[in-house]
């Protein structure tokens, strides 16, 4: 599928806002995108009755490491936006719907548990300015960021579609991620 992606330069960072993708989260069911992600990524929950993680332990896929959450230490895990919002914007997201931007913004694929840290040191970046710290998990990171570029019509640059090959090049049989 990485061969199927376009090859271009990044657009213009012009017009990008974090409000271009929605207004926060979603709420589906009484439940806003970031609780649904914590819940599904983490373990031993404790929720409270208005849908809210209030605990829990994620294995973090980024480092590796097991990281203890609760709300009043909320930063130590953040929900990863897995193809950057920015990235997005510049590699074809602005060229969709606002509705188009606000599914990516909130589709369960693109959405990743992860420690606080690892997250904000990826920052915008895509996977030829950063890969995961745990090499373990690079094949399935590289393989989502994929399938979301291709399930949104991104394109990817040269330099990216590179470093991913090398990555894939290391787990030829790993599935996609859908």
């Amino acid at each position: 599928m990485l061969e199927e992606l376009p090859v271009k330069g990044r657009a213009p960072k012009t017009g990008y806002a974090r409000s271009e993708f929605g207004d926060g989260w979603k709420v589906m069911r009484g439940c806003d995108t970031r609780q649904i992600i914590l819940n599904r990524d983490m373990k031993d929950i404790v929720l409270s009755d208005d849908c809210k993680v209030q605990s829990g332990m994620l294995q973090d896929p980024y480092t590796g490491q097991l990281i203890s959450f609760s709300r009043s230490a909320s930063d130590k895990v953040q929900i990863d936006h897995v193809v950057a919002l920015s990235d997005a914007w510049q590699k074809g997201a602005q060229l969709l719907t606002k509705e188009q931007r606000e599914q990516l913004a909130n589709d369960p694929l693109e959405l990743l548990a992860v420690d606080g840290a690892a997250n904000q040191e990826k920052s915008d970046s895509d996977a030829a300015s950063w890969l995961p710290p745990a090499q373990s998990f690079r094949c399935e990171y590289v393989s989502r960021q994929i399938a979301i570029k291709k399930k949104y019509s991104l394109w990817v640059t040269q330099p990216e579609k590179d470093a991913m090959k090398t990555v894939l090049g290391r787990c030829p049989d790993f599935p996609l991620v859908q």
